[in-house]
């Protein structure tokens, strides 16, 4: 029996069946996120940022030493002049190079502290980003079906960027309140009555922070909401370029983007007015301070009752009460802003993936291929029943092309068999084990899987391929691409297989991303194979020599294709026609045509849509350049010729 054991981080360790391309320059996070969710945002993220401690109190305390420094100054400086200059008792020259001294060792400390603690701060973010990516990766597709990437982009960018600088300057800002402390004790053994004056506009302060604290908070939330919104439409506007072009969409989409961003600049102007109102009042109600102190420091000052030193350096004293103060407001508005931040990363943490190993989860090791689907039902959340008490069964190295309407939940079958949803009732077995009952690594490993829309990354074709298995030797990759059709359009590219594709490899025509797709899973020799419409966008010509290298690569692999073309279904030893979610009918090719109307019906329209989808393929593809020529007039002929076909 085996288990994904997992370090202390909550990170699992590798497993044998997951492709391990390169070695780890970077080590995983060394704590994680307090789960408990009855505990507060600082208290759960807590665990993060002591995972740094040693280097974060570092800089807290030269940051302490460096505020340390500034506050002495003034009581050197108000020596200095009331025994150098007034009194004459002590060299001038002792004091200035004490003040000089002190300079040069704040100078030093300030540095140290704020390189260690912007060190701490990208440490504490790369935790978090790893944390987030590495949960996401764990998540079900049943998350990523409901929530937009737009809002996944802008909670690992933005919210914990939000985060890591209140995590960081938090505590700093909390160091100057402790200074504040000190400086006021310092006052205090000079002057009491002097020093409870500096102290008297304070309280006021407190209660406009309070307020506007109330106030931050849900505006925060909105605009963090809003933002990702705004990144949700740039994203799907990026992804979808040639689709918004091609209906000449752009400025149904710039209005949508202009009325999120509108939306966005009202809550953001909503939070700068409350900045504007409140902060002003935090920074200067302290100022008033520094009047008293004059004006009740001054009567004293005439009347002999202090010194002239004495009163320079409760200026200086009253300037740092200040700072903190100054500060305070900033805080606020981070610390409702991270408050924010939090909860909404806190959403995505706290989501549980749906799809995980059992604890005494096995390995699927060696299977034969056998495939069973027993009594299964299944239905997407809050959605109708796709699938009803469907039994089929598939033989060890038996090639079967399932066939269908749309609708028929061809697709759905090629998603249970790699486990990316359970099934809501029924059993998925293989080789007589219930796939929940085995780890998901190992059966992914067995299980190969081709989409009809193949999705590349923007990395080198050599590397697409590689993709499952990053250690394959250039020979494997040419021999896989051989078999998928794709070594002669690859090597004809200036660079050949180091040829870099764009985004999804939109770089490349439809047929050759789908011919790369086939190779990158070729390549992993999986015992269970599952083409799902994975020739839908090649000729026939290059398809019928695919299937030449698909029948020798398929002996002995259990195979399952989701078919519309009949020269696809003709590689099948056995066709299942699926309909409203059930069998329908099974056999041959032959037979089902002889016997099964149903059957027949169904190749006809694939084959009637088929010849339409290359004929709008091809309109499409002129369209650009047609209107070009034609102007902005000639639009409505073209789209309407697009509409006719």
């Amino acid at each position: 029996m085996s288990v994904s054991p997992q370090s202390q981080t909550g990170q699992e360790t590798p497993s044998p069946f997951e492709p391990q391309g390169i070695k780890a320059r970077y080590k995983p996070p060394r704590s994680i996120i307090d789960p408990d969710r009855t505990k507060g945002w600082i208290r759960r993220i807590l665990p993060v940022v002591l995972a740094h401690k040693g280097i974060f109190i570092t800089s807290l305390i030269f940051a302490f030493i460096a505020l340390i420094i500034q506050i002495a100054i003034p009581r050197i400086l108000m020596q200095a002049i009331d025994q150098a200059l007034v009194v004459r008792k002590s060299p001038l020259m002792f004091f200035v190079w004490l003040l000089l001294g002190l300079a040069v060792a704040r100078c030093l400390f300030a540095y140290a502290y704020r390189y260690l603690l912007y060190r701490t701060a990208y440490l504490i973010e790369f935790d978090l980003r790893s944390i987030m990516y590495e949960h996401l990766t764990r998540l079900s597709f049943s998350f990523f079906d409901r929530v937009q990437s737009g809002q996944i982009i802008s909670r690992s960018n933005s919210d914990i960027r939000a985060l890591q600088m209140f995590l960081i300057f938090g505590p700093f800002i909390t160091i100057y309140m402790l200074t504040f402390c000190i400086a006021l004790g310092l006052m205090l053994t000079i002057h009491v009555p002097l020093a409870i004056v500096s102290l008297l506009p304070l309280p006021l302060v407190y209660l406009v922070a309070l307020r506007m604290r109330q106030l931050m908070f849900p505006i925060s939330w909105i605009v963090m909401g809003r933002m990702a919104d705004l990144a949700t439409i740039v994203e799907e506007n990026v992804t979808g370029v040639r689709i918004v072009k091609s209906f000449a969409a752009e400025r149904h989409q710039i209005k949508l983007l202009a009325r999120a961003a509108q939306a966005l600049r009202w809550a953001a102007l909503r939070q700068i007015n409350i900045r504007a109102t409140y902060s002003p009042l935090m920074e200067n109600l302290p100022r008033l301070a520094m009047a008293l102190v004059l004006l009740y420091g001054g009567y004293l000052a005439i009347q002999d009752r202090v010194t002239i030193g004495t009163l320079v350096a409760f200026n200086s004293y009253v300037i740092m009460l200040q700072a903190p103060f100054r500060m305070l407001g900033f805080l606020m508005m981070m610390s409702q802003r991270s408050a924010a931040s939090a909860e909404r990363i806190f959403e995505v943490l706290d989501t549980r993936p749906e799809i995980t190993d059992r604890p005494d989860a096995i390995n699927l090791n060696d299977p034969r291929g056998q495939i069973e689907f027993n009594n299964v039902t299944f239905s997407y959340a809050d959605g109708p029943r796709v699938l009803s008490n469907l039994s089929l069964k598939i033989a060890p190295g038996e090639t079967v092309a399932v066939v269908g309407r749309t609708g028929a939940g061809k697709t759905t079958l090629a998603r249970l068999m790699a486990r990316f949803y359970d099934t809501t009732e029924g059993a998925l077995l293989i080789d007589g084990k219930d796939i929940r009952a085995l780890t998901l690594k190992s059966l992914r490993a067995h299980v190969g899987l081709v989409l009809d829309e193949p999705i590349l990354f923007s990395v080198s074709i050599h590397e697409n391929i590689a993709y499952g298995r990053p250690n394959a030797s250039f020979d494997e990759i040419v021999e896989a691409a051989k078999a998928a059709g794709a070594d002669q359009f690859i090597r004809e590219l200036k660079d050949g297989y180091d040829t870099i594709v764009g985004e999804r490899g939109y770089t490349l025509s439809g047929g050759e991303r789908q011919r790369i797709a086939i190779a990158r899973t070729l390549l992993v020799r999986p015992r269970i194979l599952i083409l799902d419409d994975a020739t839908s966008a090649i000729d026939v010509k290059v398809e019928q020599e695919i299937h030449e290298a698909l029948r020798n690569l398929m002996h002995k692999r259990t195979t399952m294709i989701i078919a519309h073309r009949l020269s696809t279904i003709s590689l099948a030893d056995r066709v299942v026609l699926l309909e409203d979610g059930r069998v329908a009918a099974e056999g041959t090719h032959a037979g089902l045509m002889r016997t099964e109307p149903r059957y027949a019906e169904v190749l006809a329209r694939a084959e009637e849509e088929a010849g339409r989808q290359e004929i709008v393929t091809k309109v499409e593809t002129d369209k650009e350049d047609r209107l070009t020529k034609a102007g902005v007039g000639g639009l409505e002929e073209v789209l309407k010729e697009v509409a006719d076909v």
